[in-house]
């Protein structure tokens, strides 16, 4: 499967490349998910090769914690997937594609039982069904979750079940740019992160599993190494159009801490998992007012995360926060064991800290968590480009205007199925990788990489990534206006021109790959400044201070692609319609009553 080549452009420059039927672009859930559907229809091991930027099983996905949502109807029977879906579509001010939304709740309940026979270490109730739990704006309690582990358990399954299946798998491996002639894809470029080689990639089918881009912001609930917007930024490059670039979830609860105190600092906006309100947590004031009273007085500390994240937002801005920015989040009514055993990742961070959650509250504030938008992609998870897919938090339309807690790593494993299937029933051999496409486009891109290595440049990489987080923060943040969404492009030009002039290392160095990643999220940061501006209305997690209303005009998606002379153009495409059975369901107007968790 893998050769090596010396590369015609310079005599000191050499490659490796690898042929390769399915190249699965990302190692988290999404991608573990698509490469074992693909080896359990027939597809040979030897055609398919799953790449992460990291060791292997240190994704993303180990950060959600909190559950993954499927109706199960292990405690409340009269949930089903058409509920499920409704309240996907609620929750998304209803601009989500309605195909997707089904295709994953649809879904669910099965991929939870698979995940159960494979060894997943889920909760259980005294029956030893899968237990479920409240999550925010969820009618029922669907949220299946094993502690509040749940990402890190469900990886760990995957992989395991991966390497069972001896699916060859490549770590420490960043891919920088997609291989496409506008209309097919034929693989990728990219390089070791440990030694350096530069990496051909000649594949048949791509699919990218890559994250979002909530690190864009510089409170946001990830590592900066990661959801730099890589996917997004990647297809797009290739050709390939973005949606709802603009809805950007801020989630509630990112730790709120004292920034010179060297024991809590790094931990500035990493999740709070919405579990501790799931379970009954309380948020209050400085001034003691639980004060979603006014707010949601019917749901709560459990209306939907965009609710919650501007009502916490407006107490910080109207002088009620606690002294590091935040607000408290208390559980310490509910019983030390109950704390300990539902929550017992949060627990014991905290009781690192020397905080005891289950005799005193911690403060939390918002911080960017998620990026609905994504990749334009059909049913089964591929783009405009042929050959090209895009699946898990890469790609857009489950979501809508604002995601409903648990349905992220529903997604994952709902599209990498589906995506896995459909690439299988069509076959997965290596490509013809035309010389047209590596003379002209992957070995001066690899020449490009190599004369950026060690760089003199005259700005900090480390100082410009930092300037463009503060600039979405203060800009697209959780309120937005016109003047400040065009305030912020205009800045964003000047870091573009900034980010042409950086101060480089070697390749394998911290500052060579977070020069890579400055350059994914500054096409991303365009889409979703230019999406905000465009969308004249507050709709779910995008909120308008000068527009603050939602238009029934502006149930549309806006979309984002290359135009033909350069640039990023805009349009407006409409919005599908549910089915006969969700449509019953959004009638019947389920709705999660927070007495229930008195």
């Amino acid at each position: 499967m893998e050769s090596r080549t010396d590369s015609a452009i310079d005599s000191a420059l050499s490659y490796g490349r690898i042929d390769v039927g399915v190249l699965v672009i990302g190692a988290g859930a999404a991608g573990a998910r698509t490469a074992i559907e693909l080896v359990d229809n027939g597809v040979s091991v030897d055609d398919v090769l799953v790449l992460g930027k990291r060791n292997h099983g240190d994704a993303h996905t180990t950060w959600a914690r909190g559950g993954i949502n499927g109706a199960l109807g292990t405690h409340d029977a009269e949930d089903s997937w058409a509920i499920h879906a409704a309240d996907t579509l609620n929750e998304g001010h209803h601009i989500n594609d309605p195909a997707k939304v089904e295709t994953v709740a649809r879904q669910l309940p099965d991929r939870l039982r698979e995940l159960d026979e494979w060894g997943m270490a889920f909760s259980r109730t005294e029956d030893g069904e899968i237990d479920q739990r409240y999550f925010g704006a969820q009618s029922f309690r669907r949220t299946a979750f094993a502690g509040d582990h749940t990402g890190e358990s469900l990886l760990d399954t995957l992989v395991d079940q991966a390497q069972q299946r001896s699916i060859p798998y490549r770590e420490n491996v960043m891919v920088t740019k997609l291989l496409s002639d506008g209309d097919q894809v034929y693989g990728a470029v990219g390089f070791d992160m440990a030694d350096g080689e530069f990496l051909l990639f000649n594949a048949g089918t791509v699919v990218l599993a890559a994250g979002g881009y909530a690190s864009l912001y510089n409170r946001h609930t990830s590592r900066d190494d990661e959801n730099n917007g890589d996917g997004p930024a990647l297809a797009y490059d290739a050709g390939a159009s973005l949606m709802d670039m603009e809805f950007v979830q801020f989630h509630p609860t990112g730790m709120a801490v004292d920034e010179t105190d060297p024991d809590w600092e790094p931990w500035d906006g990493r999740l709070v998992t919405e579990a501790v309100r799931g379970e009954g947590g309380r948020l209050y004031n400085a001034d003691g007012e639980r004060f979603m009273k006014r707010y949601s007085p019917d749901q709560m500390e459990l209306d939907a995360r965009d609710v919650v994240a501007r009502a916490i937002a407006q107490e910080i801005a109207e002088g009620r926060g606690t002294e590091n920015g935040g607000v408290f989040l208390d559980i310490s009514h509910r019983d030390r064991q109950f704390i300990q055993t539902r929550l017992p990742r949060m627990y014991e961070r905290f009781a690192g800290l020397g905080v005891d959650m289950a005799e005193e509250p911690v403060e939390v504030a918002p911080a960017a968590h998620y990026g609905m938008g994504g990749v334009v992609v059909d049913d089964n998870g591929e783009t405009e480009i042929d050959g090209l897919f895009a699946i898990g938090e890469t790609m857009a339309g489950v979501h809508g205007a604002n995601r409903l807690g648990g349905n992220s790593l529903a997604e994952t494993v709902a599209f990498g199925t589906v995506t896995g299937r459909r690439i299988a029933s069509e076959g997965a051999e290596p490509g013809a990788l035309p010389d047209s496409i590596v003379g002209g486009i992957a070995e001066p891109h690899m020449a490009h990489l190599d004369a950026l290595a060690d760089s003199p440049g005259k700005y900090d990489v480390d100082t410009v990534f930092t300037e463009l987080q503060e600039l979405l923060w203060e800009h697209a943040g959780i309120l937005r206006g016109g003047d400040r969404l065009s305030a912020g492009l205009d800045e964003l030009t000047r870091l573009q021109t900034k980010a042409s002039d950086l101060e480089v290392g070697p390749i394998t160095s911290e500052s060579f790959e977070f020069a890579m990643d400055l350059g994914f999220m500054l096409l991303t940061a365009e889409a979703v400044l230019r999406g905000a501006l465009e969308r004249a209305e507050s709709r779910g997690a995008h909120y308008r201070t000068d527009h603050p209303d939602e238009r029934d005009g502006w149930r549309r998606n806006i979309t984002a692609k290359r135009a033909d002379l350069g640039g990023m153009a805009l349009a407006t495409e409409p919005v599908g319609s549910p089915s006969e059975g969700v449509q019953a369901a959004l009638e019947e107007g389920h709705k999660l009553e927070y007495h229930q968790l008195e």
